[in-house]
């Protein structure tokens, strides 16, 4: 990979749960997390509800601080070497629920306009700039840019929040679930919208989402991630034609199947995942997994590289370190 756009380096993140002194407890939602994203690419990031997923997002884009760990930007250390004004100009965030990303008491060209002017674009360059990019989305300006977000369908809302993200000429845009509440057919139409803007605009994503066939289909990369760590890591193909995690396998199993002679009889995995304040010790997946051995209750595994970019910590991966 080249030098990357933007990378987290030993991200964690654990939120207050109770208690007091010594009694205290914490949700480790999201426990050393690293990863890089090369200019350009997509990178999907997987894995069940309460996994990190949402949290890591919000760290990434500096809405949430990070307890330890640090996100660098083009090399730079955000917030540090990097003011954060600065850093927020080049990379964006796209919500799941649109309605509620949306100010119900500004209309939609005020809602695009807005970030540039706080950023000091004139008003009337704002507005400009508001109008081509709803457009650009999709939308007629002169139908739907006087509008207020509850005039607005939902697949119609999500394309004004994209709008509203561009507006700042980003090289990267995180979008957590950002597809999830819209129906199929407006789903594929927000995302042939996404892959057209990538190719025109050059820009990198971080795309959040529970459905494996989206990712597989809009990503060059995808990351699974399990009680707030990384599980596994590599390219779409390679992950998802040769998964080396137990934990990717069963959710790859779990995929639905048009094929009648490839039904789902029974379910690859059992139970909930462990409690976020009380996580089990070594290997987080050991208490769901089939494959468990000693090192797994001992020892969490490190990132195994099973291949020339992909990666699984996994104790059963330790010996094919040496697969280029």
């Amino acid at each position: 990979m080249s030098t990357p756009i933007l990378s987290a380096h030993n991200l964690v993140k654990h939120f207050k749960a109770g208690g007091f002194g010594a009694a205290r407890k914490f949700v480790r939602a999201v426990n050393d997390v690293s990863f890089e994203l090369a200019s350009g690419e997509t990178l999907g990031v997987v894995g069940e509800s309460g996994c990190g997923k949402s949290t890591m997002a919000r760290l990434l884009v500096q809405l949430l601080t990070p307890d330890s760990g640090e996100v660098h930007y083009q090399g730079k250390v955000v917030g540090r070497e990097l003011p954060l004004k600065a850093f927020r100009s080049k990379v964006q965030m796209v919500f799941q629920d649109s309605f509620a990303s949306l100010n119900p008491r500004m209309t939609m060209i005020d809602a695009v306009a807005f970030g540039p002017t706080v950023h000091g674009m004139s008003r009337s360059d704002a507005t400009r700039k508001a109008q081509d990019l709803l457009d650009r989305v999709g939308l007629d300006p002169s139908r739907f840019g006087g509008r207020y977000a509850h005039e607005l369908s939902g697949g119609q809302r999500q394309r004004v929040n994209i709008a509203r993200a561009l507006a700042f000429d980003p090289q990267v845009i995180v979008l957590d679930e950002a597809v999830s509440a819209l129906d199929k057919s407006v789903e594929a139409q927000v995302l042939n919208l996404l892959m057209d803007l990538r190719r025109e605009r050059g820009l990198t994503y971080v795309f959040i989402s529970h459905d494996l066939n989206v990712v597989r289909h809009i990503s060059d990369r995808v990351m699974v991630m399990y009680l707030g760590e990384v599980a596994e890591i590599g390219p779409v193909e390679s992950l998802y034609s040769a998964p080396c995690h137990p934990y990717t396998q069963a959710l790859l199993a779990a995929m639905p199947s048009l094929d009648p002679d490839r039904r789902t009889m029974e379910a690859p995995l059992a139970g909930d995942p462990p409690n976020p304040i009380d996580p089990p010790q070594g290997c987080r997946f050991h208490t769901r997994c089939s494959r468990v051995f000693a090192p797994c209750s001992a020892q969490a595994p490190a990132q195994h590289k099973v291949g020339k970019t992909h990666f699984a910590a996994c104790h059963l991966n330790s010996a094919k370190e040496h697969v280029a």
